[in-house]
């Protein structure tokens, strides 16, 4: 799957996101043992138990069992394409949850020109 298909099927993702509070819909695809998988944003009232799409498809990845995870789309479809970049990019959460279950995984920013690793989002990552 290229870059392109992947990020297309992370915005096609964010079209099912549940976001009644922040209507901000974030959608990611990607790859996992050669197989895709999706994962959306859902609030809930308790804020701070909202999960984001990365780690919603990263949970269904490992929860099927799948292989490696090498390549990771993220997109947010209700940022301007102008948007500076850093409102596009993954929260820190889901930053440590990349550098922990896809430490190798290239990752793909809707709106971002060019592909990032785990270390180019965090670097200096928390490890054990």
């Amino acid at each position: 799957m290229t870059r392109d298909e992947l990020l297309a099927a992370a915005r096609e993702a964010a079209l099912r996101a549940h976001c009644p509070y922040s209507h901000f819909r974030v959608g990611t695809a990607l790859l996992a043992g050669g197989k895709l998988y999706t994962g959306v944003n859902i609030e809930i009232s308790s804020y701070g138990l909202t999960l984001c799409a990365e780690r919603s498809a990263l949970a269904a990845a490992l929860s099927a069992g799948a292989g490696p995870i090498t390549h990771v789309a993220v997109a947010c479809i209700d940022i301007p394409p102008t948007a500076p970049l850093n409102q596009h990019t993954p929260c820190g959460a889901c930053r440590q949850w990349l550098a922990d279950l896809a430490p190798e995984a290239t990752i793909y920013i809707d709106g971002a020109t060019r592909d990032f690793s785990v270390p180019d989002l965090l670097p200096f990552a928390f490890e054990l």
